[in-house]
């Protein structure tokens, strides 16, 4: 299936966190800026947040995320 209007990611921000890569992508709907954060480590990557309307946020939220997998074992944490 094609799209007429596909959605290319658009990463404005990438740091390493706790040996994860956490890549801040950009985009819009109906002209407000929404952000999402792709987690990405040597097994496998993720979505750490689906999305939000605040750069602050959301790497707070990524942040999180990856402090959650690496603090609870056998519960999907990628890596460990």
């Amino acid at each position: 299936m094609l799209f007429a209007d596909p959605d290319f990611p658009h990463v404005v921000l990438s740091f390493d966190y706790r040996g994860f890569r956490l890549e801040l992508d950009q985009s819009t709907e109906d002209g407000v800026p929404l952000y999402a954060v792709w987690a990405t480590h040597d097994t496998g990557f993720a979505v750490a947040v689906p999305g939000v309307v605040s750069r602050s946020e959301a790497i707070y939220k990524a942040r999180q995320w990856v402090d959650r997998r690496l603090s609870s074992p056998g519960k999907g944490d990628i890596g460990r």
